[in-house]
């Protein structure tokens, strides 16, 4: 280290009651930089000099000067070899939010991509937000969008939060706890998701410590206890595997596997396992010279140890989606002790620990790494599209949360490529990611060349094929079983961009309802839509009749208040005449909802209503939510049946009938012989089903109460039906 790049009291004259800081900094220059070139160090001291002042007077609530934070987040990156651009990024990462150092001037300082690299950290406080989860949602989707255009920014943010974990003890416990919860939902999950293997499991464990501080004590009180026990027994699998390996003359490092706190606790309740029952559990690492020895190594460890039925894993040959490699493989050990090991290249242990910062710490052009980096960019890709897709910041979080859960299935494609899927993946995940339109299209699918329902679950090695329909569309069922962030955001865009054109459809017919109830003429040109918008601050026309369709505005007062604009409201025309009502034809989608409690269907007198974010719901004159006064009736709207409807409607029928053979046979034929369909059928309670009598509900579908008549005058003359009725509510 050359003289210049040692740092002084008189460099740092603020440090000087702090002259640890001051000798961590030296250190951290002098030693953890060695592997960057001369100038590189001396602009990291720049970096660590002007970071320092910008900070100066501003204290950790440990009592440390803050300084020392960017200091330890960058010494953490040296680990990963980190560049020098993303060292001074670690070492300025705050100053923008804490100190009012703007971009341009560390652009005109370090250069755009430090720049940026402290950009993407900052936060976004400035802004106003509804709530604290809203701010934090925002805040966590503008770094993503970092990361995404350099992935540095994540590995700095986990460094961040890596060192900021380590030294919560001075904070409250309900900051503690709040901060351990984000980190074990969002942060641990994204370590590992990169690989970053040693940080996923340091990060669970601290926010485990914090979550339930309790726990963590007794089990770390135990474990260390135990560590004594299990010395003897770890030591004679050590030496069997050693000798069987060498007798295979297998060069090899074996070593004994410690598992980390939380994921003893996590198989301790998931598994429903006592402490002793997981510990029983050892496990054991292998490192051998190449690919070929980690086979030979499996079955040497195999003829030396009986392998337990089920347990083995080849990630070598389908690596996990962040570029983990391994032969997992459980064995019966000495005196029936199951033993986990894992099998492995020195390559592939590299990528094991520290995932995709490999690429900084091992630049050696190997395939291994640059697939690493092809998946990690992909999963980027993906948090692009999420974020395009996804209707507000809350949601995009949801959606990320989904997607980070690192169990996974990996399937295969109709062409033989491998897909890796989250656990519990059904096949409508599986078509969205293979490309959207399919998921959008698609109707049936096919696993393992047999037809199976769209929610079925997906398993390791299973073949799918999916069916598609050019006029298919999403179904919103669908969303109560897909697992996957890709598939859950797409199937909400299609139907919020589905949704919102049918409102403006509608929002539109009621709006001439309302100026029809207003007696005043239907046509309000541009120019007056302009004043409105530009008045209530809308973004569009099409976005005011969507909100009156949805419910969230009154037809009526958009109405005057556009007639007012146009300087056409005139209270004498009102009187006298009858408002035009809205004609239902069935079609219209989801903005207009036919009430369950009564099922209304063609040739019903019907009336609806506004609600908001739901449209126009429409029931029956006589249904008992109308009657009850349940329904507000300022918002009662004229409606009709359009004389085209050409659907089915859904009418709940209860019967009771002779409890004989074949009755509910011919129930259904009687349903099918009217033209109609049984679209569910369910058995009724214990009070109405004894001996003698059935009682049995159906859901009908038909096109009209005539139609409905015909239904039930063919089930009325079955000789074995009792009493037959309509259900209302």
């Amino acid at each position: 280290m050359t003289t210049s790049s040692v740092l002084t009291v008189e460099d740092v004259p603020a440090l000087q009651d702090a002259p640890e800081v001051i000798e961590e900094a030296n250190r951290f220059l002098s030693e953890h930089t060695a592997y960057l070139k001369p100038e590189d160090r001396q602009m990291l001291r720049a970096a660590f000099l002007f970071a320092e002042n910008a900070h100066r007077g501003q204290m950790r609530r440990s009592g440390e000067p803050y300084i020392s934070h960017p200091l330890a987040v960058a010494t953490i990156l040296t680990q990963w070899k980190l560049d020098a651009q993303a060292l001074a990024g670690a070492l300025l990462h705050d100053v923008m939010e804490d100190s009012g150092v703007t971009k341009l001037e560390l652009t005109e300082k370090y250069g755009k991509p430090v720049a940026e690299l402290v950009d993407g950290m900052s936060k976004i406080d400035k802004l106003e937000f509804q709530s604290k989860e809203e701010a934090q949602a925002e805040n966590f989707r503008k770094m993503l969008l970092a990361m995404a255009r350099d992935l540095r920014v994540m590995l700095i943010k986990l460094a961040d939060r890596l060192h900021n974990m380590r030294t919560m003890d001075s904070m409250r416990a309900d900051k503690q706890k709040r901060i351990a919860r984000e980190t074990m939902e969002i942060y641990a999950p994204i370590a590992n998701r990169i690989g970053l293997n040693a940080v996923y499991q340091e990060l669970d464990d601290l926010a485990f410590k914090y979550l339930h501080p309790r726990r963590h004590h007794v089990l770390s009180k135990a474990l260390k206890a135990a560590r004594g026990n299990r010395r003897e027994v770890v030591q004679k699998i050590l030496d069997s595997i050693n000798a069987k390996l060498v007798a295979h003359n297998i060069e090899a490092q074996v070593s004994g596997r410690e598992k980390n706190l939380f994921s003893i606790y996590r198989k301790m309740v998931e598994k429903h396992l006592s402490f002793s029952e997981v510990l029983d559990i050892y496990a054991f690492r292998v490192i051998v010279k190449d690919n070929a020895h980690c086979y030979l190594t499996l079955g040497a460890l195999h003829s030396l140890f009986k392998p337990i039925p089920g347990k083995f894993k080849d990630y070598i040959a389908i690596a996990k989606s962040n570029g983990y490699q391994s032969l997992h493989t459980t064995l019966f050990g000495p005196y029936g002790t199951p033993i986990e090991v894992q099998i492995r290249t020195q390559d592939m242990h590299r990528i094991a620990d520290a995932g995709v910062a490999s690429h900084w710490m091992y630049k050696s052009g190997d395939e291994g790494f640059s697939d690493v980096q092809q998946k990690t960019h992909q999963w980027l890709q993906s948090l692009l599209e999420l974020q395009a897709e996804s209707g507000d910041v809350v949601e995009f979080l949801e959606h990320i949360k989904v997607d980070l859960f690192p169990d996974q299935v990996y399937v295969f494609t109709p062409k033989g490529k491998i897909l890796s899927l989250p656990n519990g993946a059904t096949c409508v995940d599986f078509a969205y990611a293979v490309h959207t339109d399919i998921g959008n299209r698609c109707i049936a699918a096919k696993v393992n060349h047999e037809l199976v329902p769209l929610r079925t679950k997906l398993k390791n090695g299973d073949h799918i094929e999916v069916v598609m329909a050019a006029h298919a569309r999403p179904n919103p069922s669908w969303l109560a079983f897909v697992t996957t962030g890709k598939a859950r955001s797409q199937i909400r865009h299609f139907l919020k961009t589905m949704r919102f054109d049918e409102s403006v459809h509608l929002g539109e017919r009621l709006l001439n309802q309302a100026f029809s109830a207003l007696h005043q003429p239907l046509h309000v040109n541009d120019d007056i839509w302009e004043k409105y918008l530009r008045e209530s601050g809308e973004k569009s026309r099409d976005a005011v009749l969507a909100d009156v369709g949805l419910g969230q505005k009154l037809g009526v007062v958009v109405a005057k208040r556009l007639l007012q604009l146009a300087g056409t409201w005139s209270d004498e025309a009102r009187q006298g005449k009858k408002p035009m009502s809205v004609s239902i034809r069935g079609t219209e989608g989801m903005a207009i909802q036919f009430a369950r409690c009564c099922n209304p269907i063609p040739g019903d007198p019907i009336l609806g209503f506004v609600k908001k974010d739901q449209g126009l719901v429409v029931h029956t004159h006589d249904c008992p939510q109308v009657s009850k006064g349940r329904i507000d009736a300022d918002k009662l709207i004229d409606v009709d049946w359009d004389p085209e409807v050409a659907r089915l409607f859904d009418v709940p029928v209860k019967i009771l009938a002779e409890n004989e053979r074949g009755t509910l046979a011919a129930l259904a034929a009687a349903v099918a012989d009217a033209e109609a369909n049984i679209a569910a059928v369910s058995m009724g309670d214990a009070v109405e089903s004894h001996e003698r009598y059935l009682s049995v509900q159906f859901t009908l579908q038909v096109h009209n109460r005539i139609h409905l008549a015909k239904v039930l005058k063919r089930l009325r003359a079955l000789p074995s039906v009792y009493r037959l009725q309509r259900v209302r509510s």
